[in-house]
């Protein structure tokens, strides 16, 4: 009779241990950038871009199941291996368009600092410098241990954006009905319809969560026998990530889409448009939500791509290593972080034009870096017996198929519009 009980507890235990990387990994990527196209979807689509959460979902947790595998038995980076079995002009190239595409990002993620804070007043050239400062000063002067109990507590205010989504008081059984059904009315010759598909799927399963989250795997320590464990943390982060998501797009269809204003131009935009339609709660709840997703995202974008470009490149890396041991690694986290918010200070700078361009970069790199995630992952040498099974690789190949092939609809649309 006491098995049982000491046999969940160990599980408990181990799941325990592992926690962190894969939540986290899958909860950042709900950005300012991400808030945005949310937002975006909702009030210019209503319900019917709901269908695309399931297969995005879906997705999203067999690629960070495949990236959390891969670090967990390797003991390796995705850069790393990258270098190693493809060549450093490949992993050059790749780490470009990952550096580019993500100080996109960055840049939105202090767009949406400085936009949640002007709601209540507060001038964006008192808040970004400090809020850089802050994003600065926890990963440099903190350890791994540290960083990652404030990103865990960062991800948990999370629930702010589902409370907002049940008090903007949704039609529940048109969003139901449009989560598992594709609307007739959607129309994939329609280029923003197709850009916002895109996006959608670039910000949901970015390219650099795989970076990320395998760099973490591996400097966490997990390892090859705590690998199943480690899948719970991932699978529960996703299918969070994906919650928050849905409800983020109801509540700017039921608020927004009915009242008949389609047009906003970033989360802030949303978050004031609430407060008239919904209520004040709903309008606090999703300003405070944005700038705590724009600042936690702040933090691990520049993490991410430091850790990219230093493990492609063979230098030293890791947020437990000090600033004269990894001078690159926070070098370029730092100057990320000073070039993004300077940005942001700029007069006129077309902010929410390069929010929402980033995330459709997102789902144009994102199919580049999955091949090269699907051919190692693939490979006995490099993994034993920890391959993909048919199952993962049909969902992993047809997400790099339909990515492309969304990308080519977007290409031609353009043309035709």
């Amino acid at each position: 009779m006491r098995l049982i009980p000491r046999s969940w507890k160990v599980r408990l235990m181990l799941v325990l241990a592992v926690v962190g990387p894969g939540f986290i990994t899958a909860n950042v990527d709900n950005d300012a950038g991400g808030i945005a196209t949310y937002s975006v979807a909702g009030a210019q689509f209503g319900y019917t871009l709901l269908w695309t959460m399931i297969p995005i979902t879906i997705a999203l947790v067999v690629v960070q199941e495949m990236s959390s595998r891969m670090g967990a038995v390797t003991g390796k980076g995705l850069s790393d291996l990258i270098r190693e079995e493809f060549g450093l002009r490949a992993t050059f190239l790749l780490m470009i368009a990952l550096v580019a595409t993500n100080f996109g990002n960055v840049v939105s993620e202090f767009a949406g600092v400085a936009s949640s804070f002007e709601l209540f007043g507060i001038s964006k050239y008192i808040v970004v410098p400090l809020a850089a400062f802050v994003v600065w000063a926890i990963v440099v002067h903190g350890t791994y241990d540290v960083v990652e109990k404030v990103f865990l507590s960062a991800s948990a205010f999370y629930v702010a954006y589902i409370v907002s989504g049940v008090m903007a008081h949704p039609d529940w059984k048109a969003a139901a009905l449009s989560t598992v059904t594709r609307p007739e009315s959607a129309g994939f010759r329609n280029y923003g319809y197709v850009s916002m598909v895109i996006g959608l799927a670039g910000t949901t399963i970015a390219p650099w969560m795989q970076f990320y989250l395998q760099a973490s795997i591996v400097e966490k320590g997990v390892t090859a026998k705590q690998y199943r464990a480690s899948r719970y943390d991932v699978v529960i982060g996703c299918v969070f990530a994906a919650v928050v998501a849905w409800f983020i797009v109801v509540a700017c269809a039921a608020t927004l889409h009915t009242k008949g204003i389609y047009n906003i131009e970033n989360g802030a935009q949303a978050a004031e448009a609430l407060k008239p339609l919904a209520s004040n709660g709903a309008y606090l709840l999703f300003a405070a939500g944005l700038f705590n997703a724009s600042l936690f995202a702040a933090s691990i974008l520049p993490i991410s791509t430091a850790y990219a470009v230093c493990e492609g490149l063979g230098l030293e890396s890791g947020l437990d290593k000090r600033f004269d041991e990894a001078p690159a690694f926070y070098w370029l986290y730092t100057a990320l972080i000073v070039f993004g918010a300077g940005v942001v200070l700029l007069p006129r700078f077309p902010l929410f034009r390069v929010m929402v361009i980033s995330q459709v970069a997102n789902g144009i790199l994102l199919p580049f870096v999955l091949i090269f995630v699907i051919l190692l992952i693939n490979d006995r040498e490099l993994m034993g017996s920890y391959v993909n099974s048919r199952r993962y690789n049909v969902v992993a190949w047809a997400t790099v198929a339909i990515m492309i092939g969304l990308t080519i609809a977007m290409l031609i649309a353009q043309t035709r519009s």
